[in-house]
């Protein structure tokens, strides 16, 4: 490398440095055309410099990079607050002015450009949506790389150069994202460049990989899979020679991903081949490089002192004043900006062209990528019901089907993710027409398992949700499939991604993505053989605190719904989709046309549950959501029909949860008409709910009738036992829910005290069949809904 392209690097270098620490500290003066004073600078200083300087080195770095190779990379910052370094590069590319109009490429602009960061009414001090070129929120450590390679799968000329903080580098779900490399494919896919920035501390602490001795680091890589380059800057003063350095060792990394790719392009590896070793950096630097070395005789670059603001007393210490005008001068911002504040022209050519901008690339916008999915048809893939409640379907296995036709269809642009569980969840339908990506060999022994398979399995939550969400961000199309009372695993990458949509969704510039949908399974009230462990319906009430134009929750209770469920669900965009469905074959209720329908309204009355009269008001509603609260629901009222014949049910089922909000409160609330006219004003209502009660009074507490809600649903008890049992338990079942109407219906009271104790009799007699045969009684198991009568478990 030239001395001139040295010196090229090192100006843009300063460049980004320059407007980082302005972005940090100024509201005015951002040229600095007279010397600093108090007012120049902002009342809360807020931002973190420490890791800062290193990523706009690797930026300048890899801008060189792109010029000189056309080569498309996405950048991907995981230091949880290193948002001064993309801002800065995206206005210094000119992106940020193309994006936001009035942050102009003078001298006005950049002093706005200063003013705006952490400031009330600006934008925040990580990398986020309003970030251009950024696919990552800043704000919580641990899904950089994740993030990075579901942005390279199916995306085989993008190469993802992602910068792994040292702090991040610790957490859990970054630690398990290194063995993702075993799971790109260089035939078809692109590659991830992992760049490990290790400049030694986090807020307070050192970090642990930054201590380890550089053979152990070494070691620790390779038998993660890569090929480890160090990069040292053990002077911070010998600039040139880190520029040197670090330009040698990521020419050979580029250099060595063309290699790996091109020979897998050209000739399938073996199976019993070992997955390839793809190239990764280590650049060691000091924390807050090119900051104030000391503040009030302590040291600070290459401490802890340098993480967030290494000068905080600005405005009460005039030695603090001082020194900032020192740093900021340092980087000779005369020889780096016109005398009107643009940037120099020959810094500016430095920068890639149009879309090869980091900071414009489309795969950081993947609305303008996306293409919408060739869906299969419905009706090939429904189920006929002759009449409801006597045929059985597993909604899982049917929709499986569906899943497995929607990847035949969209080859390129679709993949299935889950952990470890796609055959558990019954949607093994999608193996007849692609397996398994895998990497590393492939034994004899092996399913299911190739180099270029659609459906993506790996035993972490973690990665499966990271690796969905970087395959959306840039483009794409999928569906995350998971126990669901595991799927809690995500709860706090789930809330990243919500806040994320919430402003990406507020933003013009940035394009609509599909929709992240989750497919959850194996639910609370079926466990097969598993027990209390497995039994949490929980993420609804974490997901229905979000944003409500954000999230969906929808509960189909047969096969058809479900299906009818999916579709909508894969056309829809920036919103988060939860189904929850059990998997084993199930009481199949509407027919194809029926079951779209009641997906398009999200509630309605199931007209052959109930005994009501036309034009007269019912005695008691039975509410349900869920499938097996719906067939627990049909069942009871069935009792009650064949008991109490004048007794007028409406039994009212939901699919679409959030149709029970108030339409002021989410866009596919009910209005208060509509509510009132499914419920009455006055009635009694007994509710089955899949998950926990209480949400459903949350989602109804502002309901004309709220006060004559009563609601069932789980309440923490569990075990391993059968699924009628699991009802029992949770006092879910029909004997209960019949119970519950006649105590809530006035004009039975005293009058079935008979009836009532008959229901608690059978109730009893179930349980105990569990306990001495250890299954559920074959009139549980086999119930239709012809066969409902008063007698029906003797």
């Amino acid at each position: 490398m030239s001395t001139l392209d040295i010196q090229g690097l090192d100006a843009w270098w300063r460049a980004a440095n320059y407007i980082s620490v302005g972005q940090i500290y100024l509201r005015d003066n951002a040229l600095l055309t007279r010397p600093l004073v108090g007012e120049d600078v902002k009342a809360r200083l807020l931002g973190h410099w420490g890791t800062t300087p290193g990523l706009n080195f690797v930026y300048a770095h890899l801008n060189r990079v792109i010029a000189e190779r056309r080569q498309e990379v996405l950048f991907v910052t995981g230091p949880g607050h290193g948002g001064p370094a993309n801002v800065a590069n995206a206005w210094l590319e000119g992106t940020y002015s193309e994006t936001y109009s009035a942050i102009g490429r003078d001298g006005v602009g950049l002093n706005a450009l200063f003013k705006q960061f952490s400031y009330p009414g600006g934008i925040p001090s990580h990398a986020a949506p309003e970030t251009p070129g950024s696919i990552h929120e800043g704000g919580e450590l641990g899904y950089a790389l994740a993030h990075a390679y579901g942005a390279v799968f199916d995306n085989p000329d993008l190469i993802a150069a992602t910068v792994i903080g040292d702090g991040e580098a610790e957490t859990g779900p970054l630690a398990t994202s290194w063995h993702s490399s075993s799971f790109v494919d260089p035939a078809v896919d692109g590659a991830v460049l992992p760049i490990l920035h290790l400049n030694g501390y986090k807020i307070a602490n050192p970090t642990v990989l930054s201590r380890m001795p550089e053979e152990q680091l070494r070691q620790l890589m390779y038998g993660y899979g890569y090929d480890p380059h160090f990069v040292t800057v053990s002077d911070p003063s010998a600039t040139e020679d880190a520029h040197r350095d670090f330009a040698a060792v990521l020419d050979a990394c580029i250099d060595d991903i063309h290699a790996l790719q091109e020979a897998a392009r050209t000739s399938p590896r073996a199976p019993e081949a070992p997955a390839p070793r793809w190239p990764m950096i280590v650049l060691r630097s000091p924390k807050g490089w090119t900051g104030p070395a000391v503040v009030d005789g302590l040291p600070s670059e290459g401490t802890w002192r340098a993480h967030q603001v290494p000068l905080s007393g600005i405005h009460e210490n005039e030695e603090h004043l001082r020194q900032l005008e020192e740093w900021m001068r340092s980087y000779d911002p005369v020889s780096l900006f016109t005398d009107s504040g643009e940037l120099r022209p020959e810094i500016a050519a430095l920068a890639p062209d149009g879309p090869l901008r980091m900071s414009a690339t489309p795969y950081a916008n993947g609305g303008w990528l996306l293409r919408d999915l060739v869906l299969p048809s419905y009706a090939e893939h429904a189920v006929e019901v002759s009449r409801p409640g006597t045929g059985k379907a597993s909604p899982m296995m049917t929709v499986g089907g569906y899943l497995r036709d929607v990847i035949r269809e969209n080859p390129h642009n679709f993949r299935l993710f889950g952990p470890d569980e796609t055959a558990s969840n019954r949607l093994s339908a999608v193996y007849e027409v692609t397996d398994k990506a895998w990497q590393p060999r492939i034994e004899d022994v092996d399913e299911h398992l190739a180099r270029s398979g659609r459906v993506m399995e790996v035993l972490s939550e973690h990665l499966c949700q990271g690796w969905l969400e970087g395959y959306l961000l840039t483009g794409r199309h999928g569906v995350f499939n998971c126990y669901e009372a595991f799927v809690h695993i995500v709860d706090s990458m789930f809330n990243q991604f919500a806040k994320w949509l919430k402003v990406h969704r507020a933003l013009s510039w940035r394009q609509p993505i599909a929709s992240f949908n989750y497919m959850l399974s194996s639910h609370v009230w079926q466990q097969d053989h598993n027990g209390f462990s497995h039994q949490d319906p929980g993420f609804i009430d974490h997901v229905v605190n979000k944003k409500a134009d954000i999230i969906r929750v929808y509960l189909p209770p047969d096969a058809n719904t479900m299906l009818a469920v999916t579709e909508h669900c894969l056309q829809t965009r920036d919103t988060i989709n939860v189904i929850v469905t059990g998997k084993q074959p199930a009481p199949t209720w509407l027919g194809p046309e029926d079951a779209r329908l009641h997906v398009t309204r999200g509630i309605g009355i199931l007209e052959f549950a109930g005994s009501e009269e036309p034009g007269v008001e019912p005695d008691v509603v039975l509410g349900c959501a869920g499938d097996v609260p719906t067939l627990e629901a049909v069942a009871a009222a069935g009792l009650l029909k064949a008991a109490v014949p004048g007794l007028r049910i409406r039994v009212v089922n939901v699919v679409d949860l959030m149709r029970l909000q108030d339409s002021t409160e989410h866009p596919h609330g009910l209005s208060a008409r509509d509510f009132d006219t499914l419920f009455t004003t006055s009635k009694p209502v007994v509710f089955a709910y899949h998950g926990y009660p209480w949400l459903i009074h949350r989602l109804t507490y502002r309901r004309t009738n709220h006060a004559n809600l009563h609601v069932r649903g789980y309440k923490e008890e569990g075990t391993t036992t059968t699924p009628f049992d699991m009802a029992m338990l949770n006092q879910i079942d029909r004997f209960q829910l019949a119970m519950d109407l006649i105590d809530r219906v006035p004009t039975l009271g005293a009058t079935q005290a008979r009836l009532r104790q008959d229901l608690q009799d059978q109730r009893q007699r179930a349980w105990q069949y569990t306990r001495d045969a250890g299954k559920d009684l074959e009139s549980i198991t086999g119930w239709t809904l012809d066969e409902s009568s008063p007698d029906d478990a003797k």
